[in-house]
């Protein structure tokens, strides 16, 4: 099970001083939306360069063109991008073949998606892909969270990505349903101690669940 973390800031520099923080810890940074959005492409070099030993995902949420969007993001040292799973089969498709093309990977995410089973299996006829579990801030802020959706995906032959407010309150409901990759923003970034908050979920992780 891997960590992700989820950097929505929008400073390179804050980005920079959390991933040092947390690395011992993390397995997967993730350059989210608003950040890729406000530093651009950039960024993305500046990561590989600084860690080379770490997985980067770009949150890009593609929503149309996707094998364009993809390509300009493996080429600057992506190893995962995500694509909107209400996007278009054939937006999908064309971050595929640029996931193909450099040697990354595809992870689609079902946020608001209606019947996310449904289109996780259509999905999945597309070959090696990734799914992603994913509430959102203003879905959270009603009181949702992604829990039930990974529950009903778990017997999907397939590796699961979960976010949405996940912390050390319910991080033990979300490790018992076994996902591929655990996705953790403001529990950490947000905290006074992000080190501390990143190994006490990694060593939950390790031991699944409580620790």
């Amino acid at each position: 099970m891997k960590l992700q973390l989820a950097l929505d800031m929008l400073s390179t520099e804050e980005a920079l001083k959390l991933v040092k923080e947390t690395a011992e810890h993390i397995d997967i940074i993730e350059i989210g939306t608003p950040l890729i959005k406000h530093e651009g492409v950039k960024l993305i070099r500046v990561m590989r360069e600084k860690f080379p030993d770490k997985t980067i995902l770009v949150d890009l949420k593609t929503m149309d063109v996707g094998e364009y969007e993809s390509n300009f993001c493996f080429e600057a040292g992506a190893d995962i991008v995500t694509v909107l799973g209400v996007a278009d089969i054939d937006t999908i498709r064309g971050s595929i073949r640029s996931a193909k093309r450099y040697g990354g990977k595809v992870m689609v995410d079902l946020i608001n998606v209606d019947d996310k089973m449904g289109r996780a299996k259509e999905i999945l006829m597309e070959g090696d892909i990734y799914l992603g579990i994913h509430t959102g801030i203003d879905q959270q802020n009603r009181g949702e969270s992604p829990l039930a959706h990974l529950k009903e995906l778990s017997v999907l032959n397939s590796p699961l990505f979960v976010a949405g407010g996940i912390n050390l309150d319910n991080i033990d409901s979300i490790i018992a349903e076994k996902p591929y990759t655990v996705i953790v923003g403001g529990a950490i970034t947000g905290s006074e101690n992000p080190n501390l908050v990143a190994k006490t979920i990694k060593s939950k992780m390790a031991q699944g669940g409580e620790s």
